[in-house]
């Protein structure tokens, strides 16, 4: 069994900045990739940013520039540093683990508020 534990979410001030963290453990010792997606109410799950084992990145239009993903492939434990946020970012925030196109995990969620 794979769990993802998420940590960093809370309460910022407009033009602040969090970090999130997002560590896996159980029955796995290698993955594909690794991401953070976000769900604002009422509206759809969408990607924020994705870092491969490798290190290529993928972001959303709407952070580049402001936010940054990185990994730890030891320790399968992805990060993202989020700079400059805005209330728009204000959303929960999923961790997502890729072993392999049939075993995808997720983090159970961690709430960002950017008050204006």
């Amino acid at each position: 069994q794979v769990q993802l534990v998420e940590s960093g979410g809370g309460l910022v001030q407009a033009g602040g900045s969090l970090r999130l963290s997002c560590a896996a453990s159980g029955s796995i010792l290698r993955f594909n990739a690794m991401g953070w997606y976000r769900q604002a109410p009422g509206k759809q799950r969408e990607l924020v940013a994705a870092i491969t084992s490798g290190g290529s990145t993928n972001y959303a239009d709407s952070v580049k520039g402001r936010f940054t993903i990185s990994r730890d492939n030891a320790k399968i434990t992805v990060y993202l540093q989020m700079n400059s946020l805005k209330p728009e970012d204000t959303a929960v925030y999923y961790c997502n683990l890729v072993v392999t196109v049939i075993r995808n995990y997720w983090g159970q969620g961690t709430q960002v508020t950017v008050s204006s």
